[in-house]
């Protein structure tokens, strides 16, 4: 147990060499000296109540999430009596009052109108749930009625979606470890860590950037659009940027069919090469490229409208078929706001307005001084543990004082390497994995001292000293590591910035405790060959 050829030792110093380099950009940091910039840096992020940043809460719109529930079930139904055999003709849809409601124009397709638009009004899964109730009235008029519990599955469901479509936006911006999480039905959190200004935060998260093509209906009269009055199956949108319109506040687009633009694969700034203005390039998947080949294909010399949440960008005339797949949306952009509009299409539209319903900016004064105290606190009760540890155990002691200076260097090397980020919490996860490393060599040495106590040798009171203790030592850093795993898992936020380190530390902790204090003080038993032991 205690022989440790060359190689093992040479394996050891490297895992421990390799980690304390690593942390050597993040002490320069924490001491306001420049590293140089030509050798790699990876540092230790500091989280929102260290570094200061912005915090935002977000509040979403139920009842836009009924409206598009409407929209959504009035285009199933339409395809799905479209396609039936023979086809299902039925009048105006309307959708007043939360429900939906349309009549069978042939009597005795009743009965095949229930059972095409039944599969509808299930909810997915196994459950059974009723999300449609649908009930016949006069004969042949369906009247299809929401469920307060498909209503709420659609809330939970937008909402998952809308956390997800967040992240990916905030982590676009190369933000390290935000804090994004849902607060009751339908708000979500959002903490970023070093961004002081929430301006570019807002804006990139209040744009539900829900992307479609749409026909231009131009059988609309220009007086009528004017009006509000828009031809049956349409509706008027209004143009983003007035210019565009020429005059017109609105434009009159199909209000079903189109490309939406949840068949996207990518979407990025670009200039248009013959104006060189800011465009966003945007390509499609294949049943998307494939869809708007056939858009464009059908509909030459008419135009479309690309309409950006529920506002027209423009709507350009189609000179001819698109088959490449790919496209480019123009409109009065900047640089920044190209960019922005394509981190929005390319992290996938919100599926319900998100609405900044508070805002605050958190400086980093607090954080420098928790940082300063954490800092005092370590020195101190690191120097404090090291003073006993010598007195009580001697040469034993040194070298756990030595495993531990190690053991710091080597959490904040590791947690470097891997970019994670470290938050007041974790201070304090620092200061317990300190003194979870002396337990591990208190076990140890105590042990040891009853070895000798009852007889035993020397060089075999180590061997069986180390032996005994590494086993009660690795049982319980196994429960703590559960724990840890359990809190960074379910936990947001503080609590995970606590598991973080807590994980690390006992990775590090029983590497220094056990394996590099025992290479070590294997080495001076062999070169020592002492007859007894100051313990």
């Amino acid at each position: 147990m205690l022989d440790f050829p060359k190689w093992k030792k040479a394996w050891y110093w490297f895992i421990a060499g390799v980690a304390m380099l690593a942390s050597l950009p993040s002490i320069f940091a924490i001491s306001g000296l420049n590293w140089p910039a030509s050798l790699p840096s990876p540092r230790v992020h500091l989280g929102l109540d260290l570094a200061g940043g912005s915090h935002i809460l977000l509040e979403a719109d139920k009842r836009q999430v009924a409206q598009q529930r409407l929209e959504t079930m009035e285009e199933q139904v339409r395809t799905k009596l479209k396609a039936a055999e023979p086809a299902i003709e039925i009048g105006d849809i309307s959708s007043q009052g939360g429900r939906l409601s349309f009549m069978v124009k042939n009597p005795g397709q009743v009965d095949s109108a229930r059972e095409a638009i039944q599969p509808l009004t299930t909810g997915a899964g196994l459950t059974g749930q009723r999300d449609w109730d649908i009930q016949v009235v006069d004969g042949s008029r369906f009247v299809l009625t929401p469920t307060q519990q498909g209503i709420d599955q659609a809330v939970t469901n937008a909402m998952d979606t809308a956390v997800e479509v967040v992240r990916k936006r905030i982590d676009a911006l190369g933000t390290r470890e935000p804090t994004i999480l849902r607060s009751g039905d339908q708000r979500i959190v959002v903490q970023v860590p070093g961004l002081q200004d929430p301006n570019q935060l807002k804006q990139l998260l209040g744009q539900t950037a829900k992307l479609e093509f749409k026909l231009v209906d131009v059988t609309a009269q220009p007086d009528d659009i004017a009006k509000g009055i828009a031809p049956a199956g349409s509706e008027i949108l209004p143009y983003a940027d007035p210019k565009e319109g020429r005059g017109s506040p609105g434009l009159a687009v199909r209000r079903l069919g189109g490309i939406k633009g949840d068949q996207l694969t990518d979407a990025r700034q670009a200039f248009d090469p013959k104006t060189n203005a800011p465009v966003v390039s945007i390509t499609f998947n294949t049943a998307g490229g494939a869809k708007f080949a056939q858009l464009t294909t059908e509909n030459v010399n008419k135009p479309f409208a690309i309409v950006l949440d529920d506002k027209i960008l423009s709507a350009p005339n189609i000179n001819e078929p698109i088959l490449g797949g790919s496209a480019q949306i123009s409109g009065s952009f900047s640089v920044q706001e190209a960019t922005q509009l394509a981190i929005a299409l390319r992290s996938g539209a919100l599926p319900v307005d998100l609405k900044v319903v508070e805002e605050r900016t958190v400086g980093p004064d607090l954080g420098a001084d928790s940082i300063h105290k954490g800092a005092i606190a370590m020195a101190v009760g690191t120097g404090l543990l090291m003073i006993f540890m010598v007195l009580t155990y001697g040469r034993f002691g040194v070298y756990t004082c030595v495993a531990l200076i190690i053991n710091v260097l080597m959490i904040l090397g590791v947690m470097a390497v891997f970019g994670t980020t470290l938050t007041l919490p974790g201070i304090a996860g620092f200061v317990l994995t300190i003194g979870a490393a002396v337990d591990a060599n208190v076990l140890i040495n105590e042990r040891i001292r009853e070895e000798r106590a009852r007889g035993r040798r020397v060089v075999a009171s180590v061997e069986h000293g180390y032996k005994e203790a590494s086993r009660a030592i690795f049982d319980a850093n196994i429960t703590n590591s559960i724990a840890a795993v359990m809190m960074f898992a379910f936990g947001s936020g503080p609590v995970r910035g606590f598991a973080v380190v807590l994980m690390i530390g006992i990775v590090t902790s029983v590497f220094t405790a056990v394996t590099l204090t025992r290479m070590w003080v294997a080495g001076w038993l062999h070169r020592a060959r002492p007859n007894d032991l100051v313990l």
